[in-house]
């Protein structure tokens, strides 16, 4: 009896076409998409990093560098042969399971897409079956409604009476007899289940796999910074001459913070477990749950690494639209990979709702003082380094420093000045939130002994005082002091602190101020 209804209900409803799947021919012959799936996101990685390695080289956007050259050669503590070689290792994994998810996969085939037209043409010619009933609650006669309508808009009339549209029919000529009775759906019906099809589900798709990285990547990764275990301590074992196992400490997520002036290709510098956790298996789980076809894949991830690279790119470019869609960008990510703010700004690599809804977001307000007193730091020590260089002299600047208080207890990493005295040049900070995360960043480094972090700290604390005394010179004074920018051949470094603010541009540029 239930079948009979259900019969009937579908009875007067528009029939769906015929088709035929056909195999859906590479996109880039002769390369087959799946394949093309594994190589883009790879392409791209490399040709997005080359073309920022070639403006740094060549220096043509000093204006709207995060970060001086010389800050890169002497602030992090890995070689970039080391990143080329921990990134083609990570990359030979994902692709790797990229290949088993692609296994996985059904084939490719299209001649099925007016048909699944026709299927939501027939739910919203169902769903308007409702609105006699939604009239008749409000105190509406829809016949009568209907009736007075249908002269001037007999589609709407149609719509009113519960998608009752009787002038609508086609030629069905199934079985070889012609039928001019056979309902068919209005045009308005096709229009909206077109855009459904192929703009409302593509788009939601989308949107639910980048909640789900995103989600899936902050909560991993604030995970690795709030467990010392995860951030600097991952046992593994080994093999000795004897052929006996032992155990042995390897970094862990503190190895990608060896950067702390990130470039483009040290996006992907991971240890290769986190790699594989926090990128590749997030990524191939939002897919999955999205639920998307091949080449939705290959849009989605060539996307995702895009994203990640200009997130490390060490630019604040105004005309870059991945730095404008969303403010998770480089300026934004930069502040994460100092020293100070290292417990922060957790999200990546799309939006940043999961640091904002769990305070987790830089509070510090703008932080242009502190980046520049890093590049002031920066440079006196390339520049004592390149006056020991021409005397043959042996003495390293290091060697001036003090490692106290970082040698004995850990808690007197509170010590360490993080702001210039000089009130003109102090960041503004709205709460004491700010330097608790600076605080508890900064005992992040501290207890990464294995990767030299009393050093980093013993090394900034230095170049604190020495800033402090630059900082208090005129500009004439600060020019005196060190070598000329001509001299170093760096033309980047040349006028950075034009107008007196950050790299000749306004505070706000960098993209982490607390209004944002």
């Amino acid at each position: 009896m239930a079948n009979a209804t259900t019969m009937a209900t579908f009875d007067n409803l528009p029939p769906l076409p015929v088709y035929n799947l056909t195999h859906l021919s590479p996109l880039l012959w002769p390369i087959p998409d799946k394949l093309l799936t594994l190589l883009l996101p790879i392409a791209a990685y490399w040709g997005l990093s080359m073309f920022f390695h070639w403006i740094d080289t060549k220096d043509y956007f000093p204006q709207y560098r995060l970060h001086t050259p010389t800050e890169v050669a002497k602030r992090n503590k890995v070689s970039r042969w080391e990143v080329i070689r921990d990134v083609v290792i990570q990359q030979i994994i994902q692709t790797a399971v990229g290949w088993l998810l692609g296994m996985t996969e059904p084939d490719d085939f299209f001649g099925k897409e007016k048909y699944d037209v026709a299927i939501w043409a027939r739910r919203i010619r169902i769903a308007q079956r409702a609105i006699p009933g939604l009239l008749a609650f409000v105190g509406l006669d829809a016949t009568g409604l209907a009736k007075n309508l249908s002269p001037t808009h007999p589609m709407l009339a149609g719509a009113i009476l519960g998608g009752q549209y009787t002038s609508i029919t086609r030629r069905d000529t199934t079985g070889g007899v012609p039928d001019f009775g056979t309902p068919s759906f209005a045009a308005w019906e096709v229009m909206l289940a077109s855009a459904i099809y192929w703009v409302l589900v593509p788009a939601l798709q989308f949107g639910v796999a980048i909640i789900v990285v995103d989600t899936w990547q902050y909560f991993l990764h604030r995970a690795m910074h709030m467990n010392k275990w995860l951030y600097s301590k991952l046992f593994r074992m080994e093999c000795n001459k004897r052929l006996l196992l032992s155990r042995s400490v390897a970094t862990f997520h503190s190895r990608h913070h060896r950067l702390y002036v990130p470039y483009a290709y040290g996006a992907l510098y991971n240890h290769p477990f986190e790699g594989f956790l926090l990128d590749t298996l997030g990524a191939s789980i939002a897919y999955k749950i999205a639920g998307m076809n091949t080449r939705q894949g290959m849009v989605f991830f060539t996307g995702s690494t895009i994203k990640t690279v200009d997130d490390h790119c060490g630019y604040a470019l105004p005309w870059d639209p991945l730095q404008r869609i969303t403010s998770n960008n480089a300026g934004y990510h930069d502040v994460h990979h100092q020293s100070w703010g290292i417990k922060t700004n957790f999200s990546q690599p799309f939006f940043t709702f999961w640091d904002r809804l769990l305070g987790t977001v830089w509070t510090g307000g703008d932080v242009s003082a502190r980046y520049e007193k890093s590049r002031l730091a920066a440079q006196k020590a390339y520049d004592q380094d390149k006056i020991s260089a021409i005397t043959n002299s042996k003495t390293s600047t290091t060697t001036t420093q003090d490692l106290k208080p970082y040698n004995h207890t850990p808690q007197e990493a509170a010590q360490v000045p993080s702001t210039p005295t000089t009130r003109s040049l102090q960041p503004q900070t709205p709460t004491s939130k700010a330097e608790l995360q600076a605080l508890n960043s900064r005992q992040q480094v501290l207890d990464d002994t294995q990767n030299g972090g009393p050093g980093v700290l013993a090394e900034e604390a230095y170049e604190e005082k020495e800033a402090k005394a630059t900082l208090r010179k005129g500009p004439r004074s600060r020019a005196a002091s060190t070598l000329s920018a001509r001299d170093i051949s760096f033309k980047g470094l040349r006028d950075r602190m034009t107008g007196g603010s950050m790299h000749g541009r306004a505070g706000g540029i960098i993209g982490v101020d607390g209004s944002r």
